[in-house]
């Protein structure tokens, strides 16, 4: 099996596996009408009539499963050449029999819900095991997955209302927060087995709008949204759409993360609060509290038991083989004109991980609503 470290490298690795595919040529994104796979990628035979977003999913959920990369599952040369990607080889048959295989098991055995996913046999390796493993059965320290899912909230919990009324004191207080309109944040960022640092921007206004700014080697990676719509404008090789509309519980997940900007507004954020159990994340104790929006797929929040602080956040959003999780980790709270907010956060997917870390906060900053429109092709940079 190939390394962990090869299996995601920064932003251009894991968008492209296991179903081949050639780059068509002027297609861009749109909120309104969310462009479809077949329409930016050819040789696509299963995964058609998904938007471009929940294919690239896809793609994550593949790579996660089996532990490889992009050009481990395709042909060598496809490394950095988007229509190298269609051309076929044994490992994308065998893919494309796999996914017939677990739609079928679900559908006559589980009424079509995805119970069954590429992870449920190769729990991140290349070959599914076959024999148990005695080591990890008796193991001193077993590995205990985190419980995402949240069934009922276990005896003597606290209140969801108690447990988000302590958050917002220990970030400063409902008066406080009521007071933050806007901010305007400026740092680095890191991507997964990367060494420099790069600059990113974040603009912000409540209630929900945010843009982020990632500053690449390649060119400005933007992500936007408006309060009802969201995109990612990036270069052709970071993303195979110069902007790319977002879809589903991306737009979901991406809309909530604006919302979770501006603390004081967390309990009309969600809906159908419930309380899990106490875990443990870096040896301290955290609540798990579930909610979710209408409809939509839950998001866990993960609170410090004792300072009463968000030190993670979890959703997931939905794929043609399964659920794709995004985890998002905070750390460093700092002081902001009386308001504590994360300085250093990481988040955490299937096609890479990356750490940001803030220099500064300027809360009510004046913004220009430009800021949140839906953005331009960005331009190449020089190289």
């Amino acid at each position: 099996m190939k390394s962990r470290s090869r299996m995601v490298a920064g932003f251009v690795a894991l968008w492209v596996c296991l179903v081949g595919m050639t780059l068509s040529a002027g297609q861009v994104g749109s909120a309104e009408k969310p462009v479809m796979s077949e329409d930016v990628f050819k040789n696509v035979r299963l995964l058609r009539g998904i938007p471009v977003d929940e294919f690239m999913d896809t793609m994550g959920m593949f790579a996660a499963a089996t532990g490889m990369n992009c050009t481990d599952c395709h042909i060598e040369e496809s490394g950095g050449s988007w229509a190298r990607y269609a051309d076929d080889n044994q490992l994308k048959e065998r893919a494309r029999t796999m996914i017939v295989m677990v739609n079928t098991l679900n559908r006559t055995n589980f009424e079509g819900r995805r119970v069954v996913t590429c992870y449920s046999c190769h729990n991140g390796g290349r070959r599914p095991r076959v024999n148990p493993s005695l080591a990890l059965q008796y193991a001193v320290d077993p590995i205990i997955d985190d419980p995402y899912e949240i069934l009922q909230p276990p005896p003597g919990a606290p209140s969801a209302t108690a447990v988000l009324d302590k958050y917002i004191q220990a970030v400063g207080g409902a008066a406080r927060l009521a007071g933050v309109t806007s901010f305007v944040a400026q740092g680095t960022y890191r991507g997964f087995d990367d060494v420099e640092m790069y600059k990113l921007e974040i603009f912000a206004n409540a209630p929900r709008q945010r843009t982020t700014i990632l500053h690449s080697q390649y060119g400005d990676v933007t992500t936007t949204y408006d309060g009802r719509s969201g995109w990612t404008a990036a270069p052709t090789e970071v993303k195979p759409l110069p902007v790319m509309g977002l879809t589903g519980d991306n737009l979901e997940g991406t809309g909530v993360e604006a919302e979770m900007s501006f603390p004081g507004q967390i309990k009309q954020v969600l809906e159908r609060w419930v309380v899990g159990p106490l875990t443990v994340i870096a040896d301290r104790d955290v609540r798990m509290v579930q909610g979710r929006k209408a409809g939509g797929s839950p998001i866990t929040l993960y609170f410090d038991e004792e300072s009463g602080l968000l030190v993670r956040l979890v959703r997931f959003s939905d794929s043609p083989v399964g659920r794709v999780p995004t985890q998002i980790d905070y750390d460093d709270y700092r002081d902001v004109s009386g308001v504590k907010m994360p300085f250093k956060w990481t988040s955490t997917w299937t096609d890479g991980r990356t750490v940001f870390e803030l220099s500064s906060i300027q809360l009510n900053a004046k913004i220009d609503p430009a800021r949140f429109a839906k953005p331009t092709p960005p331009a190449q940079a020089a190289r």
